[in-house]
C-alpha cells in the first residue's frame, strides 16, 4: 500500500529496543512481583518480524486498555483514566499484560460487509470496543485498535492480506496499536497530532497528522472532527455500502440503539459535549457523502440512511441542550 500520507512500511532497524534485554544484559526474574498472576519477566512482545523474550513487560491498563512501553514496574498511574474523559476503578488502578489476557481472551471475525472485517476480544475487555479491518487494493488499513493480540490473530490478518496502516479516531482507542504495528513490519500508526500529550506509548511507529484531513489511499480519508477529543477523528471510507460510503467513527460521534447518534465529552462520566463542537462535527461531515456509520462497538451500527439519521440527531442534541425539547 501506497500511503498518500506519506507512510511507509518500516522494519525495526535493531533488535535492541527500549526496555528490553539481550544476552548478557538480562537480569535475574525478580523474585514474586506479579501483575494478575503472571511473574514479571515471562512475557512475549513484537519488534518487526521478530519475537523477542526476556523482555520486560508492556502493561495494559485494565479498565481502559490502554498498552504502556515496556517497564519493570506498572506505571504510577494511567494517563488515560486520570483525564476526565474516562475515570479510573473504584477498586484502585489495576494493570495486566498481554501473556495474562492470552490465558482467558481470543479474539473473533465477524465480515460486515464486503471489505469491512470487525475484529474483537471475548470475553469483552477495557472498553469492550472492536477493531475495523478495511480491506483495499492498496492494502489493508486498521481502524481503532483493540489491546488484545495472539498468534491466531496475527495469522487471520496475514492471511486477509495484512496491514499497511492503523488508524486511530482518538486516545482512547489506540489500546495496543504499537505491539500491532510491531507484529505487521512496523506499520505506521495514524493518531492526530493535537491528541499527541493523550497517547500512553509514544514510539516511533506513530505519525501525528496536523491536517482536518488527510487520504490514506484513493477513497480512504482521515476527517478531524475533534469534540470528544482535540483530534477526534472519523475515516470516510468511499466504497462502503456498496458505493454509496460509509464512516467509521468510533465514538467520536456515538452510535446510540435507536440508530441515531449522539456526542459526548466523557462517555462513561455522562459529561455532555458542547453545542459549538457538535456543530463543527456536522459541518465537518455535511460534504462528505455516506450512507453507512460504523460506531465503535459489534451492534453500533447505523445501515442505511445515516447521513439523514446524523443529521436528525445533531438537531436533536442541540434542541436537549439549548432546552427546547417539546414535553410530553
Amino acid at each position: 500500500m501506497r500511503l498518500m500520507a506519506g507512510g511507509i512500511n518500516r522494519a525495526c532497524p535493531s533488535r535492541r529496543r527500549e526496555g528490553c534485554w539481550y544476552g548478557s544484559d538480562l537480569p535475574a526474574p525478580a523474585p514474586s512481583l506479579c501483575v494478575l498472576g503472571v511473574p514479571r519477566y515471562a512475557h512475549v512482545v513484537y519488534c518487526g518480524n521478530h519475537r523477542l523474550r526476556g523482555c520486560m513487560p508492556a502493561f495494559i491498563c485494565t479498565t481502559c486498555g490502554a498498552q504502556y512501553s515496556n517497564t519493570q514496574q506498572p506505571p504510577d498511574g494511567c494517563l488515560i483514566c486520570t483525564d476526565s474523559r474516562q475515570n479510573v476503578n473504584p477498586a484502585g488502578q489495576s494493570w495486566t499484560t498481554m501473556d495474562a489476557l492470552r490465558k482467558t481472551h481470543f479474539n473473533a471475525f465477524r465480515r460486515l460487509e464486503p471489505g469491512l472485517i470487525g475484529i474483537g476480544t471475548f470475553p469483552a475487555f477495557a472498553i469492550g470496543q472492536r477493531a475495523l479491518l478495511l480491506r483495499t487494493s492498496a492494502g489493508n488499513v486498521l481502524w481503532d485498535c483493540i489491546s488484545f493480540l495472539d498468534d491466531a490473530t496475527i495469522t487471520l490478518v496475514t492471511a486477509l492480506g495484512g496491514l499497511a496502516a492503523i488508524a486511530c479516531s482518538h486516545p482512547h482507542f489506540i489500546a495496543s496499536a504499537v505491539a500491532w504495528s510491531h507484529a505487521f513490519k512496523s506499520v505506521p500508526v495514524f493518531v492526530h497530532g493535537r491528541d499527541r500529550k493523550y497517547v500512553p506509548r509514544q514510539d516511533a511507529v506513530i505519525r501525528y497528522w496536523v491536517e482536518d484531513q488527510v487520504p490514506l489511499a484513493d477513497g480512504v480519508t482521515l476527517i478531524r472532527c475533534g469534540g470528544h477529543f482535540p483530534g477526534s477523528a472519523v475515516l470516510h471510507w468511499a466504497a462502503g455500502a456498496s458505493g454509496a460510503g460509509a464512516l467509521l467513527t468510533g465514538d467520536t460521534l456515538l452510535v446510540r440503539p435507536d440508530k441515531k447518534a449522539t456526542f459526548m465529552h466523557s462517555y462513561p462520566n455522562l459529561i455532555p459535549l458542547d453545542p459549538g463542537s457538535v456543530r463543527r462535527i456536522a459541518d465537518r461531515l455535511d460534504p462528505w457523502p455516506f450512507e453507512a456509520i460504523y460506531g465503535g462497538w459489534w451492534e453500533r451500527v447505523i445501515p442505511s440512511n445515516a447521513k439523514r439519521a446524523l443529521a436528525e440527531s445533531v438537531a436533536q442534541y442541540l434542541n436537549a441542550i439549548g432546552g427546547m425539547l417539546a414535553e410530553d
